[in-house]
């Protein structure tokens, strides 16, 4: 089953393959040479005006268009000159020939908003189309914002761009491509334009992929053998998938170095967008690929219990790399204001956030897990009424293969919100019990019997003696109550079991040695003869006792700190006889 961020992830990507398709047809539409209308104004136009003169990239379109179509009179109109008739009509001809031949254009040039570029060093009221080299120096070809009247301001090729174009006119060379071709070639015009350029244009998309292909298989042969000898086959083959958007990026490279040296202004603008477009795409079509690689990576060197949080950093880290592909695409591409579009998609983003409030919880309800870290995976734990090992966690849920072997699915939202007791982390065991003796154990048998399992505690190499006793708890119902506890070093529950049965079969050797026995706790009556306590074993249990007393060594209400740590790990554990037990080689066994 997908996760949210598998499916986030494929969300965007669709959507930015269709902001490109859609921004592609934009702007296709935009430098088709035949289109019958004026350029389109941008989504922040102010006003609209009928022949796209509202935004500077509106107008340098708008004119070329017209002299396309062979509307000289209409091209006037995007020219701010007093010249009327014949005389501004063959001043719309030059100009078009200075764009067509001669104008080097960036791509942030021609500005799609009303107030142009406001960072390219200009006045606020100017915008620069591009410069034209000839043999006597260099020009700017300026746009000038003007008002004329009462009427909206609207973009115009500056009036003193106008007084040099018959110069500039001139000075310009035919290009020198164009000189070798046939006329065959050079004059005929497909859509405007000569068909030498068409055959180019056709030709340029594979040539740049060829490029861009053999670019990549150098690269990747120059450092294969440095990546070989540092990661295995399985990150080798990762890095590999990572040549297809290399051989993008090296492609559009291509593509960009053509358009500044192509012939037209038109073919500029269309291929400096084509190639910024495969560009973006194969940058993040690159990150992707990298991020999955170093993700594995870091997998592989880090234990079990981080994989989640490296798999939610690389799914977050590809969505990030998703939405700023998108929002460089609708900003500089497709002329859209992002600001204004999330402004815009404000209300709607809160009723989608109503309605989606259980996925967000259990997406944060994730992240806080793999952020704090209360649980990782294979750990042992309990979380409210479910018990079991971490399977797996998700961005919207974890999963818990419980005692029984089933697979409990908890959504993060809910588990964020219990108690969670982590068996995995805990670093010892809790050894509890209450031993329930007969009321005919004499007071000097139950000492005997309290320092017997007090230095037992302290002897065993398994138990913390500094957390160890055993005290006279409570006079019960039918029985007297010894309580003890000790805290065992073990962290796994199969060892606990050992230490604690060792123990626990010890304190009834101990039990029978003191004279004493266990009580019964019930209301049944015996008609039988009552064989009484070993009256021996008392007796002995007794002067023993008495001898500590009349010496000064009644270990009460504790032992000395010194008996203690004499008395500490000497008990023989695994006990003798046990399997466990390693035997002792002597001399004459290796003979």
């Amino acid at each position: 089953m997908a996760t949210l961020g598998t499916w986030a992830l494929r969300l965007g990507l669709a959507v930015l393959v269709a902001v490109v398709i859609a921004a592609g047809a934009h702007a296709a539409e935009k430098a088709a040479p035949a289109a019958p209308q004026a350029g389109p104004a941008p989504a922040e136009a102010t006003y609209d005006d009928p022949l796209g003169r509202s935004t500077p990239q509106g107008t340098v379109l708008g004119f070329i268009r017209a002299m396309q179509r062979g509307d000289h009179e209409r091209a006037v109109d995007y020219l701010d000159t007093r010249q009327t008739g014949k005389r501004a009509q063959q001043l719309a001809a030059e100009l078009e020939y200075i764009l067509d031949m001669a104008v080097s254009v960036s791509a942030v040039a021609l500005s799609g908003k009303p107030e142009g570029n406001l960072n390219d060093g200009l006045p606020v009221n100017r915008e620069k189309v591009g410069t034209v080299k000839t043999r006597r120096g260099e020009y700017r070809i300026l746009l000038e914002r003007v008002q004329k009247e009462n009427n909206p301001p609207v973009w115009l090729f500056a009036s003193e761009t106008l007084k040099l174009v018959p110069q500039i006119y001139e000075e310009v060379d035919i290009p020198w491509l164009e000189r070798k071709l046939p006329a065959a070639v050079t004059e005929t015009r497909v859509a405007g334009q000569p068909l030498y350029r068409w055959v180019v244009a056709a030709l340029m998309l594979p040539l740049a992929f060829l490029i861009g292909w053999a670019i990549t298989a150098l690269l990747s042969a120059a450092v294969r053998e440095t990546l070989r000898r540092r990661y295995d086959e399985a990150i080798m083959g990762k890095l590999h998938r990572a040549k297809n958007p290399l051989r993008l990026i090296f492609a559009s490279g291509v593509l960009y170095v053509y358009s500044r040296v192509a012939f037209s202004l038109l073919g500029q603008i269309f291929w400096v967008f084509v190639a910024s477009t495969m560009a973006v795409v194969g940058l993040m079509w690159l990150a992707i690929h990298l991020i999955d690689s170093g993700a594995e990576i870091i997998e592989r060197r880090r234990p079990a219990a981080a994989n989640a949080i490296v798999r939610l950093t690389a799914t977050l880290l590809k969505l990030l790399a998703v939405v700023v592909g998108l929002v460089f695409v609708l900003t500089y591409f497709a002329g859209i204001n992002v600001a204004a579009v999330v402004a815009g998609l404000g209300v709607g983003g809160i009723a989608v956030a109503f309605a989606a409030q259980k996925t967000i919880e259990n997406f944060f309800g994730g992240v806080f897990l793999v952020w704090d870290k209360p649980i990782r995976l294979g750990d042992f734990c309990k979380a409210g009424e479910h018990m079991g090992t971490v399977e797996h966690i998700g961005l919207r849920s974890t999963l818990i293969r419980t005692l029984n072997r089933t697979v409990v699915s908890i959504p993060n939202g809910q588990l964020s919100a219990v108690s969670i007791e982590n068996f995995a982390l805990r670093d010892r065991f809790l050894f509890r019990h209450t031993l329930n003796l007969r009321y005919e154990t004499t007071a000097d048998q139950l000492r005997f019997l309290l320092t017997s399992i007090r230095e037992l505690l302290y002897r065993h190499p398994r138990v913390d003696s500094s957390t160890a006793r055993a005290r006279l708890v409570a006079f019960g119902a039918s029985s007297l109550d010894v309580e003890i506890f000790a805290q065992i070093v073990e962290t796994e529950v199969a060892e606990f079991l050992a230490v604690q049965e060792d123990l626990l079969l010890r304190i009834m050797d101990l039990v029978a040695a003191s004279g004493s026995g266990f009580a019964f706790p019930s209301r049944t009556l015996y008609m039988a003869k009552d064989g009484g306590l070993d009256a021996e074993k008392g007796r002995e249990a007794a002067e023993r006792v008495d001898r500590w007393r009349r010496e000064g060594e009644l270990p009460f209400p504790d032992h000395r700190p010194v008996r203690v740590s004499q008395l500490e790990g000497t008990l023989d554990y695994p006990p003798e006889g046990s399997v466990m037990q390693e035997k002792k080689v002597s001399p004459e066994d290796t003979r």
